[in-house]
């Protein structure tokens, strides 16, 4: 009763309800997912929690938010080494949190150019920064068009909301 209490007086300080919470997106540059989750304009999303920030030649890969909401505290991150490819759909990397051990895979195909180094020394960056300091990978795309058939912000969080729903 008294987390219920807390839960709706900070709803009520922080001006939102449950009906917010399925309708309410804020303007550039984020809007909200399940209320506490992130997506960010600008990026591409999978539908197995991954994002993608195509800038130039170069595409950055992260898992989202929603996603390591989920999985909880990331305690050990394994990821691939440049060079290697990575193949649209395809696992390249596992996120281990204090809840479970989960696949990483590309929402592109291309080349490895860069691994984001600072996840081995501290995972935790995926947790407290997962569109800027936890990015995965960087990778050169072989076929851009790829990214046409990724979801957009909206698209995103309607699909997460409808996952949770369905749990």
């Amino acid at each position: 009763m008294a987390l219920r209490l807390w839960a709706s007086s900070t709803a009520n300080v922080l001006k939102l309800s449950s009906a917010a919470c399925r309708t309410h997106h804020l303007s550039s540059p984020f809007s909200l997912s399940r209320c506490f989750s992130t997506v960010l304009d600008g990026l591409k999303y999978a539908n197995s929690h991954e994002w993608v920030k195509h800038e130039g030649s170069v595409a950055t890969i992260g898992i989202t938010d929603h996603a390591q909401d989920h999985l909880g505290e990331v305690v050990f991150v394994d990821l691939p080494e440049p060079g290697g490819s990575v193949k649209q759909g395809g696992s390249f990397g596992a996120v281990e949190s204090v809840k479970a051990t989960s696949d990483v895979n590309s929402p592109i195909s291309g080349e490895i150019i860069e691994v984001n180094a600072s996840l081995k020394e501290t995972p935790g960056l995926i947790n407290s920064s997962p569109y800027e300091g936890g990015w995965m990978i960087k990778v050169k795309p072989n076929s851009p068009a790829e990214l046409d058939s990724l979801l957009g912000p909206k698209e995103y969080t309607k699909f997460c909301q409808e996952e949770d729903a369905a749990h």
